[in-house]
């Protein structure tokens, strides 16, 4: 039998390299743009298989969230790829394939924090609730003004990797970080 250690070091991890990439963006708004979208394409499958491992696992205790995991970790996938095949393009497409991108995730992860609050409580379930608003917010923000979000993505991007981190580092110290 495998022993847990009750805390998730993927998240943990992937939390940290998140608000290490959102603090970078933050510093250097004008070289984030283009030198960083091949990080942002591997950032992006990373969270995609997280995603697409997440379904597999949970796919079996819940119903529509699972599935609302695997669109989002294959989107999540193709939109990092694409980063990576074609970094130029990246910066073209800021406008509406990291809303989509936002959305989507922001989705997937309110749609499962009925699975969440169940193993960790009402606190982190409101925090990671709050978070997963205003990423929601952002990306439907980003997704009406293409333009602006072009012209502002660093900083966009740099302020909602923070939060991805925050909540993937709240996850880890939580139970359900140990379990997914």
């Amino acid at each position: 039998m495998i022993r847990r250690s009750g805390f998730g070091w993927l998240e943990f991890i992937l939390g940290l390299l998140l608000v290490a990439l959102g603090i970078f963006t933050f510093t250097r708004p004008l070289e984030a743009l283009m030198a960083v979208v091949i990080i942002y394409g591997v950032t992006a499958i990373l969270m995609g298989i997280g995603d697409i491992v997440m379904y597999i696992r949970a796919e079996r205790f819940t119903g529509f969230a699972p599935m609302l995991s695997l669109i989002s970790g294959i989107l999540s996938v193709m939109s990092g790829v694409m980063l990576i095949a074609y970094p130029g393009a990246g910066t073209l497409v800021l406008g509406i394939l990291f809303p989509i991108w936002f959305i989507t995730h922001c989705v997937s992860r309110l749609a499962r924090l009925d699975v969440i609050r169940v193993f960790v409580g009402n606190g982190i379930y409101y925090c990671l609730l709050i978070l997963n608003i205003i990423g929601l917010i952002l990306g439907v923000l980003l997704l009406l003004a293409p333009y602006w979000a072009i012209i502002s993505a660093s900083w966009i991007i740099g302020f909602y990797l923070v939060l991805l981190g925050a909540e993937s580092i709240v996850l880890a110290f939580s139970k359900v970080g140990s379990r997914f």
